[in-house]
């Protein structure tokens, strides 16, 4: 009797999280029109914040209001969207995808399907309960022989539905890095020894990008997230109008080939993959913006020293299936012997020579992705030197946006809600504790929401007056 009731309010779940896709559909997917991003129609600007931790936090019950926390704060701010990991490789039963293409996924799947089916007749109904439960049934005691049900897998896989299920509820829009570059969280370096493990002989992490078996599991982990249906909405996430955008890796770099081909290569391979798939969402690469050898002027001007790793800034966004361009700016990192005012410049400069870029070249929207500035840097106190480096960023994606250009918004790294002091890295905002950053940022979105409705009325004026017979 307890399972029979235990799988009545299951299905009676799945039930209810597919009448909420089916509200998820009518909400809209961005686009791309021209150097602008659109939503429904209308102007779409991205203030908004990453938060890579947001999945992991998502799988775990205890810890879960901490992931709502930080999307209502961040809602409150007038933040538009969020980047995050829909990666975690390796490492043990803690990862998302322990070993190539192991995620325990299929559970998932034939729930989502069989309420897809449940959902369309009463006869269908009552055919689909019937075979679901017998199913179900027996997953249920296989589930509880192999003790599956406590894994932290099978647990962790739900994180990012919870993600992208309190994302909608928000109104925030979300990019999801489908891999990391660095070896944190797996990344390059965990595809790389899961081929050696397999008898490829693999000299260096940058064979990520060419090994025939290491592309195969990466595509495999592309179609698992972009084919996954969520266990709480019931909408697949290549369905679902929540997700904004996919990035292929978070900040590609391969510095064995500085002529750029590789990474030219991988990129579009991969985004043929992901297009092949899912024909609605948006793509971008993950760049932090390096020029490389189809602009040497720029990336002799522009780049900071030493900061050419195989990455050509437009060869890249030119690739087939790219639909808009990236950059993060850190000039604390990358330029730590310039004094404060001198980085500030070289900010100034490199974002001028993106959106230039951007307008000219590759006639494509700009995405400020990640930028920042840590308040652990010896001599900072306060928040001013981080405001600072806040206002120029918003002032350039402002002045760009207003003057019709392809500046379309910026996500700061990284925002955090409160009581995770363990995940603060020193560019951590959280919003409820850091007032005066949280004053600028609210101001930027106020302005971009206002540049947007201005936008949108002019085109209806536009529309009205052609409509009447004017020019």
């Amino acid at each position: 009797m307890r399972l029979r009731g235990a799988l009545a309010l299951l299905l009676l779940l799945c039930i209810h999280g597919g009448r909420q896709g089916a509200a998820a559909g009518r909400d809209g997917f961005v686009r791309v029109q021209g150097t602008r991003f659109v939503l429904n129609g209308n102007p779409f600007f991205a203030n908004g914040f990453n938060a890579y931790w947001l999945m992991s936090l998502g799988a775990d019950p205890a810890q879960r209001g901490k992931v709502t926390s930080a999307l209502g704060q961040a809602a409150a701010a007038g933040l538009s969207v969020g980047r995050t990991w829909a990666f975690s490789d390796g490492g043990g039963n803690a990862a998302l995808q322990y070993s190539p293409g192991r995620y325990n996924e299929n559970t998932f799947q034939v729930l989502g399907r069989t309420h897809s089916s449940a959902t369309r007749s009463p006869l269908c109904q009552r055919l689909c309960l019937l075979r679901f439960l017998a199913f179900f049934a027996l997953f249920v005691r296989e589930l509880m022989r192999s003790r599956l049900f406590f894994s932290p897998v099978f647990i962790r896989l739900q994180g990012l539905d919870f993600v992208l299920s309190e994302a909608r509820k928000h109104g925030i829009k979300m990019i999801l890095s489908l891999v990391n570059s660095y070896d944190s969280f797996g990344g390059r370096k965990q595809y790389v020894q899961w081929a050696r493990e397999q008898g490829q002989s693999i000299g260096s992490d940058d064979e990520f990008f060419t090994n025939p078996v290491v592309k195969g599991f990466y595509k495999n982990h592309i179609k698992t997230v972009l084919t996954r249906v969520n266990t709480i909405t019931g909408v697949a996430y290549k369905d679902d109008p929540t997700i904004m955008a996919w990035e292929l890796m978070n900040e590609p770099r391969c510095p064995s080939d500085l002529s750029g081909r590789t990474l030219q290569s991988w990129i579009a391979e991969m985004a043929a993959h992901v297009k092949s798939i899912d024909g609605a969402h948006l793509l971008e690469a993950g760049l932090e913006g390096f020029y490389g050898a189809s602009t040497p002027s720029r990336a002799t001007a522009a780049n900071p020293s030493g900061y050419q790793l195989g990455a050509d800034f437009v060869a890249n966004n030119r690739a087939p299936g790219i639909d808009f361009a990236t950059v993060h700016a850190y000039p604390d990192q990358w330029l730590p012997g310039l004094d404060a005012p001198s980085q500030l410049r070289f900010l100034g400069a490199w974002l001028d020579a993106h959106v230039a870029d951007a307008r000219g070249a590759l006639r494509m929207p700009l995405l400020v992705a990640e930028f920042g500035r840590s308040r652990r840097d010896p001599g900072i106190s306060g928040d001013q030197q981080r405001d600072a480096v806040f206002g120029t960023v918003y002032g350039r994606v402002y002045e760009s946006a207003r003057a019709g250009g392809p500046a379309a918004g910026a996500l700061f790294w990284q925002l955090l809600a409160e009581g995770m002091d363990s995940y603060g890295d020193g560019y951590e905002v959280v919003l409820g504790q850091a007032s005066s950053t949280a004053g600028v940022i609210a101001k930027q979105s106020r302005r971009l929401q206002g540049l947007a409705r201005a936008f949108a009325r002019a085109s209806k004026h536009k529309q009205g007056h052609t409509g009447k017979g004017g020019n």
